[in-house]
């Protein structure tokens, strides 16, 4: 058993197997024609998951991070139908998540696709790509993104249960020196917390490109983000209020207009997701 698995087993996480017609499902992000999610549920357990919504649909009585279900499918990947299309893994899990590392989804379904013509873009917060590398290499139109917003190791230890931040550059940096585009997902920025700049001067060595999606609130967990601010930074509390309670876009519309010219001062390559949304809108009439 390895570390990350049982460090998990030892919090009772709870597990069960569901079969799934089929792994593809099509994608309404801006990005993607078709993702994939091999499990429901995060182990990771992030205070600002959006996915949290999934819990509607499993019909657990667990917190969102403390069951997974574990996806099986007789049905082989169709790859002639993504001839040409985007493929994402994942977008409501990790598909890297601790429990990957004993039941080898993930890699089934890496091995399944290594004969597609598509673009592949995996997105994770864990190390344990990395044992997956000798496929990886073998994918040659390949993204893979790591999620990190904050180089503040307390910080990140508040907001989720994956990989450490050192953990995460250290695996992306491997990637990238084995010529894998690496992508950098600075998401969720935190207003006043994220250090936008200083991660960027941090890594843009290992970088092929940076996202960048700023801090939702919806739902459940915006009352809890909103009160763990209060408890953390009351400094920010009342920057916090208007952003979120008052709807006051100014400081996305500056942050943006800075991280553009910063990443184009820079040349590196990025693209910005802080109008969500608005892409999601134009992608939907661009198919109607």
């Amino acid at each position: 058993m390895g570390l990350m698995e049982q460090n998990f087993v030892e919090k009772k996480l709870v597990e069960k197997k569901i079969n799934t017609k089929d792994y593809l499902t099509k994608s309404n992000l801006p990005a993607s024609d078709y993702v994939i999610n091999p499990y429901v549920g995060c182990p990771h357990a992030c205070k600002y998951c959006y996915a949290s919504f999934m819990k509607r649909f499993t019909g657990h009585d667990e917190k969102w991070g403390e069951f997974i279900d574990i996806k099986e499918c007789d049905k082989p990947i169709n790859i002639k139908k993504l001839t040409g299309k985007t493929v994402f893994l994942s977008s409501v899990t990790d598909c890297y998540n601790p429990l990957e590392e004993k039941y080898e989804v993930t890699r089934k379904i890496l091995e399944q696709l290594l004969g597609a013509d598509c673009q592949i873009t995996i997105s994770t917060k864990s190390s344990l790509i990395l044992r997956d590398i000798d496929l990886l290499t073998k994918l040659p139109n390949l993204k893979v993104s790591f999620s990190i917003n904050t180089l503040d190791e307390a910080f990140r230890k508040d907001m989720d249960k994956a990989d450490t931040i050192q953990g995460r550059l250290k695996a992306m940096t491997e990637l990238h020196h084995a010529g894998i585009h690496t992508v950098l997902f600075m998401s969720p920025i935190f207003p006043y917390i994220t250090e936008w700049k200083e991660i960027i001067d941090a890594t843009h060595s290992i970088v092929s490109e940076y996202w960048f999606e700023n801090l939702n609130l919806r739902g459940a967990y915006k009352k809890e983000i909103l009160d763990y601010i209060h408890n953390h930074y009351p400094q920010f509390e009342q920057e916090y209020r208007k952003i979120y309670l008052q709807k006051d876009n100014t400081y996305w519309e500056e942050l943006a207009y800075s991280i553009n010219n910063y990443c184009e001062k820079l040349g590196v390559e990025y693209t910005n997701y802080f109008y969500h949304d608005k892409l999601v809108e134009e992608k939907r009439n661009q198919h109607s």
